[in-house]
């Protein structure tokens, strides 16, 4: 079984537009409202393919209510912890070429019984499981520590836990050691407090991850595809001639792909490239089914070449 944690749920709308213009009133081609948050996707995905799943959840007010009731119609098996404040909601405008502009609100506060509440709750559920997934941005004046917590406390359960978050929350879970984290390429950049403009110094930034206690690594790269290190190796897979239609998800469908496949090498991370691609291939923040995923069309690199730059990442 598979837990995730997500600390700063949302509720997503989605609209598609021709084009983005600032100042005008647009008319909307088509729209839709999914389940938000990074762990609720990881989760959605999951279930999509059978996995079992279980989604601890933050949901205060009416916004709270609509996602249970869209996670209720997913399927998904949630633990949830009422919260006072409303959880947000999103939006997200995608044009015809796949260009996709996110607002998110910045969500609830969290008092500290909630929070810990919360974490009491997620540690129950991973009880037995394989893994915890901690994802996603924290809540407004949460620590940045809780994700380090988390994994502290589940040291010697036998359940391995990936986190998938930014900035300061990600840097305070290294020492934890993690079993993996996977970030995108400005969150990666931004960890390693520098620019990472070839697929070179993204392979140097994930080995220093793993030296600041990172058990592997899982960098989502866009188009150029993903970087998996997890020892003295690192491996790049990628599926060219790939159409967007929205990113929306994608890195949470390719984490996803990645521990549904175990959770570790090659295997996993050609499955991981082929639930992202296939993330992108449909609208909203939809994630992909079984019929939707095509392993073959993904292809691992026999080299990394270092010096490729990363100018569509």
């Amino acid at each position: 079984m598979i837990v995730t944690v997500t600390l700063n749920p949302s509720v997503d709308r989605t609209v598609e537009v021709d084009e983005l213009r600032r100042g005008e009133v647009l008319r909307a081609s088509s729209s839709r409202v999914d389940p938000g948050g990074k762990g609720i996707n990881v989760a959605r995905a999951l279930a999509r393919h059978g996995i079992e799943t279980k989604a601890v959840v933050a949901l205060g007010g009416a916004e709270g209510d609509h996602l249970a009731a869209l996670l209720d119609r997913a399927g998904i098996d949630v633990t949830p912890v009422r919260i006072e404040k409303a959880i947000r909601s999103n939006i997200t405008v995608v044009e015809p070429d796949g260009t996709t502009t996110k607002l998110n609100e910045p969500g609830a506060v969290l008092t500290a019984g909630e929070l810990r509440r919360i974490v009491d709750a997620a540690v129950a559920a991973s009880a037995g499981a394989d893994w915890l997934v901690a994802s996603g941005s924290l809540p407004p004046g949460t620590a940045p520590s809780v994700y380090a917590d988390l994994v502290e406390r589940l040291a010697g359960t036998g359940t391995r836990v990936a986190i998938d978050t930014s900035g300061t929350a990600l840097a305070a879970s290294l020492p934890a050691r993690p079993s993996l984290v996977k970030p995108n390429h400005d969150e990666l950049a931004a960890c390693a407090g520098r620019h990472l403009l070839t697929l070179g110094d993204v392979v140097e930034a994930c080995h220093a991850l793993r030296e600041r206690g990172a058990g592997a690594v899982l960098a989502s790269l866009g188009p150029v595809g993903a970087v998996l290190v997890d020892g003295a190796d690192a491996r790049l897979a990628y599926a060219p001639d790939t159409v967007p239609v929205s990113s929306v998800g994608a890195g949470d469908a390719l984490l996803a792909g990645f521990l549904a496949a175990g959770g570790e090498g090659t295997d996993a991370l050609i499955q991981a490239v082929a639930w992202g691609t296939a993330a992108v291939t449909l609208p909203g923040s939809r994630m992909p089914g079984p019929a939707d995923i095509q392993p073959d069309d993904v292809l691992l690199a026999p080299t990394i070449p270092s010096d490729l730059p990363l100018t569509q990442a």
